[in-house]
């Protein structure tokens, strides 16, 4: 995987009056604020600013205000601008819940292509960069120039799929950027309150479309503009392919922790403890697990203890005596109780 140098602004200091003048950023998806998930998305960045009120957050930030706070993207944007030295920058808003690291990876190779291509917008997303890898660049789009065969973009946005383009989920290049900023601020003696096309206008931009994320079509621009919006979204996570992969997440922020696991092999292994041993004996034995793997390092530790466990749940399972039944039953799934599986991310939702 390239690694990509690059800065973040995440613009955070909206009115929400939609919401009734609730505060956005800090409302919560899955447990967790809408401003962190969108930190954990773009967490590779050297730097990130966030344009807004300050808050904790999940990760250390930089802070900025816009002049005159509430003044609209471009007065956001133009701040940040002023806090960040990487040559691209990730322009993102704070409200999108769906946002992955993989959509951002995804933006900026395509920026990448567009260069190493001429501009010709023909780049396409990195093969095997996730599920959120996206399809191929398209030149041009609803507002900014299209990308000349001899030129570069000075851009990459995200088009949903309706065909429009969303220059808050972008990747920008920061020279071209600061610089109509600073033209549009002389033509019109103000950044605040101008609309944002006056600045996507006058940038060559090239165009990925959205990829299919785990929360269905359009999930990586999905924002919550609306209190039905924001419920939407809340329904997106608890869906049956989604819960797990969430509430991992969610624990992990909860809890600092950045390590990759093997929920497969970790849900096995509380099947293997709960109709080996006992139902009681899952959770205890995947904690275990857990605690012999942070003592010793990686996820190649939480495997090697899980193979552990697993082996000695079949070694009790073998001495247990014919139709005791203390294990519960041999259509269980571990310590959820259900109807059986095979350690996938399911198991768990199924109940008797």
């Amino acid at each position: 995987m390239t690694a990509h140098v690059y800065d973040a602004v995440v613009l955070a200091g909206g009115a929400a009056k939609r919401l009734g003048g609730a505060d956005k950023p800090g409302l919560r998806v899955g447990g967790r604020p809408l401003l962190d998930r969108v930190l954990a998305a773009c967490a590779e960045a050297s730097a990130t600013v966030v344009v807004g009120s300050r808050r904790p957050t999940a990760r250390p930030v930089r802070w900025a205000r816009e002049e005159p706070p509430g003044g609209g993207p471009l007065a956001a944007l133009d701040e940040g601008l002023r806090h960040v030295t990487a040559p691209v920058v990730l322009a993102l808003s704070a409200d999108l819940p769906f946002l992955s690291v993989d959509t951002v990876r995804a933006l900026l190779t395509a920026l990448d292509a567009s260069e190493a291509s001429g501009g010709s917008g023909t780049g396409t997303a990195p093969a095997g960069s996730g599920p959120d890898s996206g399809g191929g660049v398209e030149a041009g789009g609803s507002g900014g120039g299209v990308v000349a065969p001899d030129a570069r973009a000075d851009g990459v946005v995200l088009v949903d799929h309706g065909g429009r383009d969303q220059p808050l989920v972008a990747a920008y290049r920061a020279e071209p950027l600061r610089r109509e900023l600073a033209l549009l601020a002389a033509e019109h003696g103000r950044l605040a309150h101008l609309p944002l096309r006056l600045l996507t206008d006058e940038l060559t931009l090239a165009r990925l479309p959205v990829p299919e994320g785990a929360a269905g079509a359009d999930s990586a621009v999905f924002d919550c503009d609306t209190w039905e919006d924001l419920a939407a979204a809340r329904a997106r996570i608890r869906e049956h392919g989604n819960v797990l992969d969430e509430w991992m997440a969610a624990v992990k922020d909860e809890l600092g922790i950045e390590l990759d696991v093997d929920t497969g092999a970790l849900l096995d292994l509380a099947r293997d403890a709960a109709h080996g041993v006992a139902r009681p004996a899952a959770p205890l034995t995947t904690f275990l697990v857990g605690y012999a793997a942070g003592r010793a390092g990686g996820p190649e530790e939480v495997a090697a203890a899980a193979r552990k466990a697993a082996a000695l749940a079949a070694r009790w399972a073998e001495e247990e005596p014919e139709g005791t039944g203390e294990s519960g039953g041999s259509g269980g799934t571990g310590a959820s109780g259900g109807s059986g599986g095979s350690g996938s991310a399911n198991g768990p939702e199924k109940r008797a």
